[in-house]
């Protein structure tokens, strides 16, 4: 008879007892078989204790440090025995029956490293959501986006995502990954902080020729925003350099650098459409971004994989083009399966 397979669904907490609150008790409700742990990022609010008086059952461990998402989640996870790590925000409510189809799929097929549920929007449960969708791609110059989910134009759940798809990236909001993968990747890369540490860590996976999926017959609920608005200046700092330095690390130096050199162009067009909107936060942002990431080029460079080939990362040319010029808003419109 075949060992269970053990899942250690992992939440990482940083002051957020009112979050712990309303979904802590849905994870454990509907999380049969699996063992709940709350890694918590040096909160100075009373969290911790209040899941020690309130949910004994839950698993605490005590990181030393804020040290963001990638940190976080890199320092707690060597304290944490399983086969698969769930890696789960927070701010989602979970289904019932969420983890069947995901244990199921893990349990038979060995190839399957990085896998991730259909992310929906839990302040309006029609809709998919911003941080995931239905899985996650990339354009050739490096710029994110998902099924359902595109810049910040959502789909309605329809049931067109009801599927079971390769995808590229998995979200970080909720990411499954076998501990072994997760292992020898060496976890998230430190120096991103926060946003876009899971497209890295998936695009280093692949590289590797680990398959990453997307299981549409599971779903969560996601606040989104919770930590971080969508619309935050300081995400937009992340994600405009933390993109940049995947395209460093994860490429061929020969592919790097037209590429960055188009981004340069690319996202000094974001910029100044921040300026006519008047977002000047954010136009700095995109400055600053830029600006850190040459500071740290050498650094992230050091970090590249040694690969003898770099396997295909993107499934069209240029979203902002087929976006903003050609007025194409869905990844139908975008990628033909």
């Amino acid at each position: 008879m075949n060992k269970q397979l053990e899942i250690a669904i992992v939440i990482l907490n940083w002051n957020g007892r009112s979050l712990l609150e309303q979904f802590i008790p849905n994870v454990l409700k509907y999380s049969e078989n699996a063992t709940v742990y709350v890694a918590d990022n040096a909160s100075d609010d009373d969290s911790v204790e209040y899941l020690r008086q309130n949910y004994p059952e839950v698993g605490i461990v005590m990181n030393k440090e804020n040290g963001g998402f990638a940190k976080g989640y890199n320092d707690a996870l060597k304290h944490i025995n399983a086969d698969v790590y769930c890696l789960l925000n927070s701010d989602v409510e979970v289904t019932k029956n969420w983890l069947t189809p995901i244990r199921s799929f893990f349990e038979n097929d060995k190839k399957i490293a990085i896998a991730q549920p259909k992310i929906l929007d839990f302040k309006n449960k029609s809709m998919l959501e911003y941080a995931g969708a239905a899985g996650g791609f990339l354009d050739m110059f490096g710029y994110p986006f998902c099924r359902g989910r595109v810049f910040q134009t959502l789909e309605m759940d329809q049931g067109q995502y009801n599927d079971i798809k390769d995808i590229f990236w998995a979200t970080g909001a909720c990411m499954f990954i076998r501990k072994h993968v997760f292992d020898s990747l060496k976890g998230f890369d430190e120096d991103y902080f926060a946003h876009q540490e899971e497209i890295d860590l998936c695009w280093r996976a692949n590289n590797l020729g680990y398959k990453t999926i997307y299981i549409g017959t599971s779903s969560v609920y996601h606040v989104g925003g919770a930590t971080l608005n969508n619309m935050n200046p300081k995400k937009t700092f992340l994600n405009f350099r933390n993109s940049l330095y995947s395209l460093t690390k994860n490429l061929p130096l020969k592919k790097v650098i037209p590429l960055v050199l188009i981004r340069l162009v690319l996202d000094g067009v974001a910029a100044m459409r921040f300026l006519f909107q008047f977002k000047f936060q954010h136009l700095f942002a995109i400055f600053k971004a830029h600006l850190s990431y040459y500071w740290n080029l050498r650094k992230m460079s050091k970090k590249r994989q040694q690969l003898d080939e770099y396997k295909k990362y993107y499934v069209c040319t240029s979203i902002v083009w087929s976006y903003f010029v050609r007025k194409r808003k869905h990844y139908s419109s975008l990628v033909k399966d």
